[in-house]
């Protein structure tokens, strides 16, 4: 952490919501009470996958890595930025702003890798059936978390060093509500094209790379779908991949739009805006698209409240 010292600028501005000064008070309700019902949403979610021993299986504890995982990302970012809505000087610390920075590119990474596991627990679930319980053994599912955890950690770790040992010797001013990669960059006195490649190649590393692990997965998937003899069947198999190819179809289109651009087509106000959706929306819908509309997890959530109602009546 020598690199804090050697820097001029102590603090970062936001600015996101300046242009917004007369509704600032209505954004914090709004995002207070879509906050609240996010973490509510996947408070039940993960406690229903842990009391309910009929879902205590490899999709679900992927899906209840995912929601903490959504959980802990919006840890990092909405606080700060409802505190900020109130307050006259939205400023971080340059220390603050290096450790968010941080902590949200290694949930975001590990993120993209966990949804790559679960793109194979998918393909070994309809591939390999006959196999799947000696596959997709608990061992295997905590070693892919783990190495899906281990990957955003060196992810991120490379680019946050990147970003801040580079000079900021000049303005502060942050066209964003949190530290995220291209604002923070836009800020710094030079930075040389290496850096520049370096954290290009890390993205499409995480992003490109687990797509394309994942699009292999289901042209597999697809395959084995289109051989099942009846309709009835081909259907049941297809409806237990939708919910997972809709949030790889929001990560990855997202996180491509904002981090995969070319630099001149760089915007703050967008940037900004799809953040914002990402950050509160994604994390909601989610859980609720594997979740709430699977029939399965609909009938656990009533045993739990069941149980938990006659707990509390004796």
């Amino acid at each position: 952490m020598e690199w804090v010292n050697e820097t001029v600028v102590s603090e970062f501005v936001f600015l996101s919501f300046s242009s917004l000064a007369g509704l600032q008070l209505l954004l914090f309700v709004v995002f207070l009470l879509l906050y609240l019902f996010t973490l509510g949403t996947n408070a039940i979610i993960i406690s229903t996958i842990i009391l309910d021993r009929a879902l205590h299986t490899p999709m679900y504890f992927f899906l209840s890595v995912l929601s903490c995982s959504e959980t802990c990302y919006t840890f990092v970012i909405v606080p700060k930025m409802l505190v900020d809505l109130l307050a006259q000087r939205k400023t971080i610390s340059f220390l603050g702003c290096a450790i968010q920075m941080f902590t949200f590119l290694f949930l975001g990474c590990s993120h993209s890798f966990l949804l790559v596991a679960m793109g194979y627990d998918r393909y070994v679930a309809i591939c390999n059936p006959l196999r799947y319980t000696i596959l997709m053994r608990h061992g295997m599912c905590m070693g892919l978390v783990a190495s899906a955890c281990a990957c955003g950690f060196s992810v991120a770790q490379i680019i946050t060093s990147l970003v801040f040992r580079l000079p900021f010797h000049s303005s502060n001013k942050l066209h964003h509500f949190f530290c995220d990669i291209s604002p923070v960059l836009k800020l710094a006195s030079h930075h040389t094209h290496f850096s520049q490649v370096i954290i290009f190649m890390l993205c499409v590393l995480v992003l490109v790379i687990p797509l394309l692990l994942i699009l292999v997965s289901y042209i597999y998937i697809i395959s084995a779908i289109l051989q099942f003899p009846s309709a009835l069947g081909r259907y049941k198999a297809f409806s237990t991949c939708a919910s997972h190819l809709i949030v790889v179809i929001v990560h990855y289109g997202c996180a491509s739009f904002i981090y995969l651009r070319p630099k001149s087509n760089y915007s703050s106000s967008q940037d900004a805006l799809i953040s914002v959706s990402y950050t509160f929306l994604t994390p909601l819908f989610n859980p609720m698209i594997y979740s709430l509309r699977n029939k399965e997890f609909e009938s656990a959530l009533r045993r739990v409240v069941g149980a938990t109602i006659s707990l509390t009546q004796h």
